[in-house]
């Protein structure tokens, strides 16, 4: 496959997979989603690769979640809900390698679910955590909710899902979301760090050891599938494209014409 989307590259067993549409705050499309899969795949079975390292271009983010302006077209028409968010999420917990993710700048939305997947997520001090869903009228009703609760507690999860607020690095190292957080500046040498120390373990212990994590929480793959097909409905839905519209038009969304109906 042809990258159109994203950067790819395997150095000394580290293999670096970024979203690369720095312009959309590395909000990703059908196409991006498409090419990270692809990636991961070829990572994730590549013998000689150790470790994954998932990051987005520019200091202004890591992701952002779907692509708004994609939004009205269902994004790409692509998977259950025009982008192929079940598969994606399958493949980086499913891959038998550790999956870093580096982040600087915005981890919003679909972004924070990613971060929410991956195995350990580095943040630097600059970073900023948050859900933004009922915003604009969308929902992640699987991993992204279910499994969110398990990493940052059942409490946390709901407050972070319907209030929609933001959250420093600092605070997302305090709730669980962050292994480590350090100066911006610094965040390259200590995911390399990570990565040093995770290269120097058994790549079949560490597979294990994976697979046994997932294990507990293999369940919420299937919810997340049905919720995805409702998630789907709810997308055709006037209430859903109030927030896609009022997004396009930069206003705030009219979700309380919807709540006497």
């Amino acid at each position: 496959m042809e990258y159109q989307d994203i950067n790819f590259d395997i150095k000394d067993g580290v293999a670096n997979i970024q979203i690369n549409r720095p312009e959309k705050y590395n909000a990703f499309r059908g196409q991006t989603c498409e090419e990270l899969i692809h990636a991961f795949n070829k990572a994730g079975w590549d013998k000689s690769v150790g470790v994954i390292v998932f990051s987005g271009a520019g200091e202004k983010a890591f992701c952002t979640g779907g692509d708004q302006s994609a939004h009205e077209g269902q994004y790409d028409g692509r998977g259950t809900i025009g982008l192929p968010m079940e598969d994606l999420h399958t493949i980086i917990r499913d891959v038998p390698k550790p999956v870093i993710a580096k982040v600087q700048g915005f981890a919003i939305g679909g972004g924070n679910v990613l971060c929410t997947i991956c195995d350990f997520t580095i943040a630097g001090e600059k970073a900023t955590f948050g859900q933004v869903g009922p915003k604009v009228g969308s929902v992640d009703p699987g991993f992204g909710t279910a499994f969110l609760a398990r990493v940052v507690g059942e409490k946390k999860a709901r407050e972070m899902w319907y209030m929609c607020r933001r959250y420093s690095a600092s605070e997302a190292l305090e709730m669980g979301l962050v292994n480590k957080v350090v100066p911006n500046e610094e965040l390259d040498a200590e995911v390399n760090q990570w990565c040093v120390e995770i290269m120097e373990k058994s790549p079949t212990a560490l597979a294990l050891a994976k697979r046994s994590f997932n294990v507990d929480t293999e369940h919420q793959r299937g919810i997340a599938s049905l919720g995805m097909l409702g998630l789907s409905l709810y997308y055709d839905t006037d209430e859903s494209k109030e927030g896609g519209i009022a997004y396009q038009e930069k206003r705030k969304p009219d979700f309380r014409k919807f709540y006497n109906k």
